[in-house]
């Protein structure tokens, strides 16, 4: 069972191997196409770097800076992928337009159309496994280097058979048009990224099957709860609400009351902290 660390290092070894081999197979066959994916890899290659670091910096301790520890580390490598992936998608569209406007004849098309597809086989492997690894530890850094490279799959099998259609019916147009189409792909890609990323950032709250899951266990109590708020860090939840307990109640019980709450609750969600701000009913009777 892989780490996160351990994948993303996996990433990142795939990733340089595969810029090396499409840019030396794009400039060999003069494809843009190619090219153009040499250069989303680049940036898949940068992208897994970023995410390699904030794996590691994610997982440290929360300390005396960081009460709430380090997980939004993980939430800015998404959005700095994102914007790379937004700047390559335009470098590609920007090429493919000067070939349409500039044709250049392809050569050896076939070395080019070999390295799509295997390229496209190797990250099928390593994105499978970044999934993999990204929804046991729920690493948004790990699942937007995932993304990437899926996306790397269906634009190198896309590429592979422009090639081919190239090899087979000499239409040389059908290059640049399938780099254009890879470049729409990874714009949708980057903007889907950008948006999971960045709401943490401006702490939205978790989603609502969580929050129902949250109310569920808190009506257990049968004491009535107000103000609840949540928000995520990373791969961390936070939440907060008031209950309403009577003032008369033993500190002992209504302890015991707030722990089974917490329990049942890391239960069905994990990596969750939780924070009961207890209030009496005579004192919110008293403020009303």
């Amino acid at each position: 069972m892989f780490s996160k660390t351990a994948a993303a290092r996996i990433s990142v070894i795939s990733n340089t191997s595969l810029v090396i081999i499409k840019f030396v197979a794009g400039f060999v066959s003069g494809s843009v196409s190619v090219i153009s994916e040499a250069i989303h890899s680049m940036m898949d290659l940068l992208a897994a770097v970023i995410a390699f670091f904030s794996v590691k910096v994610s997982d440290t301790p929360a300390d005396e800076r960081h009460p709430y520890g380090h997980g939004k580390y993980e939430n800015v490598s998404g959005v700095i992928e994102a914007l790379l992936i937004f700047v390559a998608a335009i470098w590609i569209i920007y090429e493919a337009i000067d070939k349409l406007i500039h044709p250049r004849p392809l050569e050896k098309a076939g070395i080019g159309m070999i390295v799509m597809f295997v390229s496209a086989i190797i990250n099928f492997f390593v994105s499978q496994n970044l999934y993999k690894v990204a929804r046991r530890t729920e690493s948004i850094a790990l699942e937007a280097d995932a993304l990437h490279l899926k996306t790397d799959v269906y634009t190198s099998l896309g590429v592979a058979i422009g090639l081919l259609l190239i090899y087979i019916s000499g239409i040389q147009i059908i290059d640049p048009i399938a780099a254009i189409l890879v470049a729409c792909l990874i714009l949708k890609e980057s903007y889907n990224l950008l948006k999971r990323a960045y709401s943490p950032l401006l702490d939205e709250a978790i989603s609502n099957d969580e929050l129902m899951d949250i109310e569920a266990s808190i009506k257990k109590s049968n004491y009535p709860f107000h103000d609840l708020k949540s928000r995520q860090s990373g791969n961390m939840r936070f939440i907060e609400f008031h209950m309403e307990m009577p003032g008369d109640m033993p500190l002992k019980e209504v302890h015991k009351i707030c722990d089974d709450i917490e329990e049942d609750i890391k239960n069905k969600i994990p990596n969750i902290q939780i924070n009961i701000h207890v209030e009496t009913h005579e004192a919110i009777i008293a403020d009303n």
